[in-house]
């Protein structure tokens, strides 16, 4: 391997080595002042890339973007058709739940044997099939005015489902309410949200409210009559009014504001 020389700008002493020495042995200048030695016609000594540099920075940075982009897409990419069939499995699950089957081992399975049609109801209460893809947010639906009734047969039973969407204290909450076939009472119901506070208004989410549903009267008259009230305040009586969660006012407000809307959408059918 070639010695490198190096020349003291101070004095001219020329030492020989790997690189200059720390203080010329001759002036004592630093190694600051010595300057290397290129012979005419030898290649310039090739620089080594000066990683403390603003444009490795730059381009560093710059490469793990793209590269980290290149990944997610890639990851998401190759999980969206899981990701997909997940929310599709979970929305049935939810359908199912409003019929009281919680919990099914094999949603799909459960959900291709008792839902019998999901349908459109038309202008005059009729039903018609629908023939579109099966779907997961029936808020977009329902602005549509595509409103969705799933018929289902439960131990030989006709029953209806209808998907609801609202408003809570915090921000949307949905739902399913199965009605039997008379389409006048409940049979069951399933409600769910997005930011309710824990065990506060997230509590239409469970069991010991929805419980309060079946058996209750839909309409009357031609007007919707089921309404859920301040809790502690429903008529015992009444066939129709149902107790709100404990210190949950806004959200259970919320809950009877989204029943008494979606299903006034839906009296034609109901009263057919």
């Amino acid at each position: 391997m070639a010695t490198k020389k190096f020349r003291c700008k101070v004095c001219g002493y020329v030492h020989e080595g790997d690189k200059a020495p720390e203080k010329c042995p001759m002036c004592q200048a630093p190694q600051s002042e010595f300057e290397e030695i290129v012979e005419e016609g030898a290649a310039p000594a090739k620089k080594g890339l000066n990683t403390n540099s603003n444009v490795y920075t730059i381009l560093y940075a710059a490469v793990m973007v793209v590269v980290v982009a290149f990944l997610l897409v890639f990851v998401s990419q190759t999980l969206k058709e899981r990701q997909t069939a997940n929310v599709i499995n979970d929305t049935k699950q939810q359908i199912l739940s409003a019929l009281n089957l919680r919990d099914q081992a094999d949603v799909a399975a459960t959900y291709d044997k008792v839902i019998t049609a999901d349908a459109l109801m038309q202008a005059d209460g009729s039903l018609a099939k629908y023939n579109g893809e099966f779907n997961t947010s029936y808020k977009s639906e329902f602005d549509k005015g595509n409103l969705h009734v799933f018929e289902a047969s439960i131990n030989g039973q006709k029953k209806y489902v209808i998907p609801m969407n609202g408003l809570g204290l915090w921000g949307t909450i949905w739902g399913y309410i199965a009605l039997n076939e008379d389409r006048a009472t409940v049979y069951g119901v399933y409600f769910s949200h997005s930011s309710e506070t824990p065990g506060l208004g997230g509590e239409i989410a469970g069991t010991k409210f929805q419980d309060r549903f079946p058996g209750k009267s839909v309409v009357k008259g031609n007007e919707v009559a089921l309404k859920v009230v301040k809790f502690g305040k429903a008529d015992k009586s009444s066939q129709y009014e149902i107790d709100g969660v404990t210190g949950a006012t806004i959200t259970s407000t919320g809950v009877n504001a989204m029943i008494n809307k979606v299903l006034s959408a839906y009296l034609p059918f109901l009263t057919k």
